[in-house]
């Protein structure tokens, strides 16, 4: 299989990353890999061992750490499992699975399996809802709840507005390497200024080859089948996933609906107010 890096010097860099992003949160941690049939799956544990298990799933060409800095609050009061996605720029293989079957929901139950995990809770943040979704639709019984804060998989935004505000300014980016254009990209995309972002999506975009398939939606009759209870945070100035449009449909299509919120100032990726606002939510779900 060719690798989705470009070079092993582009894979090192944005490795070397990664390992720079997990060592500033200075969090206590250990790491596995777990074997699937879709490839060696990288699992970072964190938190608090004595307390219920969560896993976290990072977004499109993310990676764990930045998973755990996200859900950063959640250190006490979760045993927590961050994985890296198959396929995108962090330690997983780089099998790249197909959005439009169950086969990312049957990777996740694998590793759900393969860490003996039950009753367990699931955050993820953009592509990682699509992950999520797919899990429950493939197999719901070990899963207690979920949280989506920005999925992709419910709704699609306006296609002209994503080309120009998203697609064009990366594509000139990769074209010409000028740091206006990853500005423009981020200031579309991120509610407040993320350093590590820049750095992380700059190597991203220089030396991993990103997957453009268009990102399907659920199909109400599958949506329909969930019995998982979901809360669903949207991000009103969300470009690519417009959070009215998602919370209107969520309540549609999931009987499972059991709580929305809507970010009034949140772009795509949002500020770090808006994760502890998250990070409160799940917790005291969890005090419940």
């Amino acid at each position: 299989m060719e690798s989705l890096y470009k070079t092993q010097n582009g894979k090192d860099e944005i490795l070397r990353l990664y390992d720079e992003k997990l060592a500033e949160l200075n969090i206590q941690s250990t790491a596995k890999f777990i074997d699937t049939s879709f490839g060696k799956t990288h699992v970072i544990i964190a938190g608090n061992p004595s307390k219920p298990p969560i896993i976290l799933v990072h977004g499109s060409n993310g990676c764990s750490p930045i998973s755990l800095e996200t859900y950063g609050d959640l250190m006490d009061s979760y045993s927590i499992y961050s994985v890296d996605v198959l396929a995108q720029p962090n330690k997983s293989a780089e099998t790249r699975l197909s959005m439009k079957d169950d086969s990312y929901g049957k990777w996740m139950n694998e590793v759900i399996d393969a860490l003996k995990l039950e009753n367990v809770t699931m955050a993820g943040f953009s592509f990682g809802g699509l992950v999520i979704l797919k899990t429950l639709i493939n197999n719901e019984h070990k899963i207690k709840e979920v949280f989506l804060s920005a999925p992709a998989y419910i709704v699609n935004g306006n296609p002209l507005k994503a080309l120009f505000k998203f697609f064009i300014p990366m594509k000139r980016f990769m074209k010409t390497k000028k740091s206006i254009y990853l500005e423009r990209f981020l200031d579309s995309a991120f509610t407040e200024k993320d350093d590590f972002a820049y750095k992380y999506l700059s190597a991203v975009f220089t030396h991993f080859t990103m997957d453009f398939t268009p990102v399907p939606v659920i199909k109400s009759s599958e949506a329909s089948k969930i019995q998982t209870p979901i809360i669903l945070i949207a991000a009103e100035k969300d470009i690519i996933f417009p959070g009215s449009k998602m919370i209107k449909r969520a309540k549609k299509i999931f009987p499972s609906l059991k709580q929305t919120v809507l970010l009034s100032n949140s772009k795509h990726v949002q500020s770090k107010k808006d994760n502890s606002v998250i990070a409160s939510l799940i917790v005291n779900k969890e005090g419940r």
